[in-house]
């Protein structure tokens, strides 16, 4: 049976989306597909229809590296709504509980956060798309199933006050993947004698990417119904900028050749990391390998321009 050619055309790169409320990550990530009449399209980890902001939405083949992102550290801006808690953990679930505010200050908010720095464990919310027995667990929760989760271990690295009222607070964390914001709010609500649920929620940056250089899916249109694909391929990021602590090796002929065959490669420089980003001698980025400590190269993921 003949294989059926994907439609769109083969376009590779990064947009970096500045989701917002109201919408899943994949509405967003098919819009995108949409206007850049792309092939293939993928993002790197899902953000709450009430949460906003970056959200790198990969096209081509930069989706060969879209785990890779979704394995970097993250920054978020949220704001905790004091004394109501909602089964869902932000305003878009159902109250379950109201709960006095006992009073507090930032000195007192600051010595909680300070608690959470860190490795800590932490066990991931009902309401989330981690599966269990194959059935995402929000499914279940929206059932009113409730089933064990085991906790994970998360890294939080930073957390900064940026506002502190007598019944909410907005935070500036910057943690590792896996961390649930909504999970982490409410444990610090609980900290502080109370409950509470995430009614702002805003993704600030992800593996390198800031709000700086988001865009919006509105402008995107506009650019599309104003110069069609012209200025919208001008605002791709380059896949190979997108891993920038990965080391770059640049291969010679005869190492591009081998690598584009699946074949491993020795060569002069090694470096200490194990993941290394591949170019040619004419810098075309041709994907993703692993290097031994004895300095051979390993394809991991491969763009089509490595195999042609």
């Amino acid at each position: 049976m003949a294989r059926r050619h994907k439609k769109g055309r083969d376009i590779t790169g990064i947009v970096i989306i500045d989701k917002p409320t109201g919408h899943s990550s994949n509405h967003i990530l098919q819009r995108v597909k949409r206007l850049f009449d792309a092939k293939k399209a993928g993002h790197t980890g899902s953000l709450d229809p009430l949460a906003t902001g970056v959200l790198p939405v990969c096209l081509g083949d930069a989706t060969k590296l879209s785990s890779y992102l979704l394995d970097a550290d993250k920054q978020y801006l949220v704001t905790c709504q004091l004394g109501i808690v909602t089964d869902s953990g932000d305003s878009d679930g159902n109250v379950i509980n109201e709960m006095p505010v006992p009073e507090f200050n930032e000195d007192t908010l600051s010595q909680v956060t300070q608690q959470f720095l860190g490795e800590i464990e932490q066990v991931p919310p009902m309401f989330s798309a981690l599966k269990h027995q194959g059935q995402p667990l929000y499914k279940l929760a929206r059932q009113g199933i409730d089933v064990e989760r085991k906790a994970r271990r998360i890294f939080i690295y930073a957390i900064d006050i940026i506002d502190c009222q007598s019944d909410r607070f907005t935070l500036s964390v910057r943690c590792s993947k896996g961390t649930y914001i909504r999970t982490l709010v409410e444990d610090i609500s609980h900290a502080l004698g109370t409950g509470g649920h995430v009614i702002m929620l805003r993704r600030t940056a992800v593996a390198g990417y800031d709000l700086s250089e988001a865009i919006t899916v509105e402008t995107l249109q506009e650019m599309a119904d104003k110069d069609g694909f012209v200025t919208l391929d001008a605002s791709l990021q380059q896949a190979e900028d997108a891993l920038p602590d990965w080391p770059a090796i640049v291969l010679d002929e005869e190492g591009t050749k081998s690598i584009g065959f699946g074949q491993s490669v020795t060569v002069q420089t090694p470096f200490k990391s194990a993941n290394v980003r591949l170019f040619n001698m004419n810098n075309q980025f041709l994907g993703l390998g692993e290097m031994s400590a004895e300095g051979v190269v390993a394809p991991k993921r491969l763009f089509a321009n490595a195999v042609s």
